[in-house]
């Protein structure tokens, strides 16, 4: 049976390759975010088909899913966009590129500090420290590859094997007790390849530590290019390992807020409920204002005549019957009679499948998300929707499989494994369920040899999903002194994260609360578009008092179409429920 299973994954890789190659056409506006853009340049890289936009900023090209589109102009950030499976119109918004020149003072940095990045080391897991200071993995200027204290198998006897099996591209000879030598298949000379060289805790060596603990590892990166070891000098010629121990880590270990770093105030300016509701689509208001169910009915029949065409307008009145009135039964009858709009399109899928999990309709939610993961076998997140949607349901083996299905694909080059991005949350995911749920995973004979590593963190965990991964946004986080720090989902602010989470397919990030500061949190969004004129869905999932028994979840699902205001998501209180507006 695992082996049908697998063949079945195979295929539904091969036929993902298969549709890629499928070519459409692509259209859309390019605009500075006032006026539309002439002559800006717009060019499929693997194919080298360009074209220029018109006068009104009008462009159209023949695509396929995965080609990277890109666009320049001369005075503006040159923009590479891949495109996904539903990609039908891009109406990209160019931003300046900032040159700092001599002699100009620059007021304000997005970069980060040395010492923001010494505080959330301990946050953010692609943070590693070197003997020359902090590195950050995604925002570095050249490739980090970092693996967690979560990652590490504790039995691996030496830093050879690990290495050996955990990192492609680095050629591993040698052994555990007699010694051995790591080169990196990126670096080589004209005298053949260097050898890494190796900083541990700040100690710089050029033999492996093989005697080091493995267990004592809280984490370990590559440095494979030339940028980000050239601090070394000529040591660092092959690339660097660097590794963070556990005894030589002098930081706190509890989550730290990082809104109290910074001299930020949140000052109540996120819209009101009136507000919100007075933008609301016109069909909206006539449904919320129906004064029986007969009447909501009569209204819906009248309003579907115009909207028959509108998938948001279903999926709105979905909610509305299912949520108002108590009747889950008429809101999947809407959408059974006009399923059509969602079929083959991952991206509304996922929209319904979130509704699905907020109103409690887990068994809905499981067979919309089998849907996203045929159209989409290669995502990585097809793989995690799946896996926590049968944990959802009951279906414990089912969601531990799929999380061992995935793994198996990355160790057999199938799926690229993702250390710095998506990794750490597979990771957590799965080690939770394993910790939480082992009995109903592994027969009682085997429990006991079940390895779980124990959770870094206990609190309340806030997991964010979002449904186009063209979506730009921002997630403003107020501690209960009213200080605060944002999150940025933009091309302007983050375009290599973006970038990261189109190659290994996620649209996926987490939050942790601060404990050590009681009261209430509140958490803003203000969305700034998908490049297209419809709205985008995110999903919040709420876990409190997270990796105990007490553990529990809620899930706030929210439709983004205001653009360019900051609105109140939900608040949260360390130890109750959502506060939910």
């Amino acid at each position: 049976m695992a082996k049908k299973i697998l063949t079945l994954m195979l295929s539904f890789l091969v036929m993902g390759l298969a549709m890629g190659q499928e070519e459409r056409t692509i259209s859309g506006k390019v605009s500075d975010g006032n006026r539309p853009m002439e002559n800006v340049t717009v060019e499929i890289l693997n194919t080298n088909a360009v074209t220029t936009t018109d006068k009104d900023g009008f462009y159209r090209l023949a695509i396929a899913t995965d080609d990277e589109l890109q666009f320049s102009y001369m005075g503006m950030k040159t923009m590479t966009i891949r495109i996904e499976d539903v990609t039908r119109i891009l109406n990209p918004v160019m931003v300046p590129e900032v040159n700092i020149l001599d002699e100009v003072v620059v007021t304000k940095s997005r970069r980060k500090s040395q010492k923001d990045l010494e505080f959330e080391y301990q946050v953010d897991q692609n943070i590693i420290r070197t003997a020359f200071g902090y590195i950050h993995a995604q925002s570095s200027s050249g490739t980090v590859r970092v693996l967690n204290e979560s990652n590490i198998i504790p039995v691996t006897p030496c830093v050879l094997d690990l290495l050996r099996t955990r990192f492609p591209g680095l050629a591993v000879s040698g052994d555990c007790f007699g010694g051995g030598m790591v080169t990196n298949r990126g670096t080589s000379t004209l005298f053949g390849r260097n050898l890494v060289a190796w900083d541990v805790d700040g100690m710089i060596l050029s033999n492996p530590p093989i005697w080091l603990d493995v267990n004592n590892i809280q984490r370990i990166a590559v440095l494979s290019s030339l940028v980000t070891g050239v601090r070394y000098g000529t040591l660092g010629s092959g690339g660097i390992v660097v590794i963070n121990t556990k005894s030589g880590n002098s930081f706190r270990d509890e989550v730290v807020d990082r809104a109290r770093l910074r001299n930020n105030f949140y000052k109540d300016d996120s819209l009101e409920d009136t507000d919100i509701r007075n933008n609301w689509p016109a069909y909206k208001t006539e449904l919320y204002a129906s004064t029986s169910l007969e009447n909501a009915n009569q209204n819906f029949e009248k309003l579907v005549e115009k909207y028959t065409n509108s998938p948001y307008f279903l999926l709105d009145t979905q909610a509305y019957f299912t949520k108002e009135w108590e009747r889950p039964d008429l809101g999947e009858e809407i959408i059974a009679n006009y399923f059509g709009l969602y079929d083959e399109n991952p991206v509304l899928l996922k929209a319904l499948a979130y509704q699905y999990q907020e109103q409690g309709q887990y068994e809905k939610a499981n067979a919309t998300y089998k849907e996203v993961f045929v159209l989409r076998p290669s995502y990585a997140q097809s793989y995690l929707d799946m896996a926590r949607s049968y944990r959802e349901i009951g279906s414990t083996i089912k969601s531990a499989s799929l999380h061992a299905r995935y793994g198996y694909l990355q160790e057999q080059g199938f799926m690229e494994l993702d250390t710095a991005g998506l990794g750490s949350i597979m990771n957590r995911e799965f080690n939770n369920l394993l910790a939480l749920e082992k009995d109903a995973v592994v027969e009682k004979g085997n429990r006991n040899k079940l390895y779980v590593a124990k959770e870094d963190f206990e609190g309340t965990r806030v997991v964010f999903e979002w449904n186009d991964g063209e979506a730009e946004f921002e997630l403003q986080f107020v501690n209960p002194g009213k200080q605060y720090h944002i999150w940025r989902h933009s091309w302007e602010d983050n375009a290599d994260m973006i970038t990261r989470e189109k190659n290994f397919g996620y649209n996926t990030m987490e939050e942790f609360i601060d404990g050590s500061l009681p009261g209430i949190w509140q958490v803003n969004v203000t969305y700034l578009g998908n490049k297209s004129i419809t709205p985008s869905y995110l999903k919040a999932t709420v876990y409190h008092n997270y990796g105990t028994r007490a553990q529990r979840k809620e899930v706030k699902v929210f439709k983004m179409s205001l653009k360019n205001a900051n609105q109140e998501l939900f608040k949260i209180a360390s130890t109750t429920a959502i506060v939910s507006k």
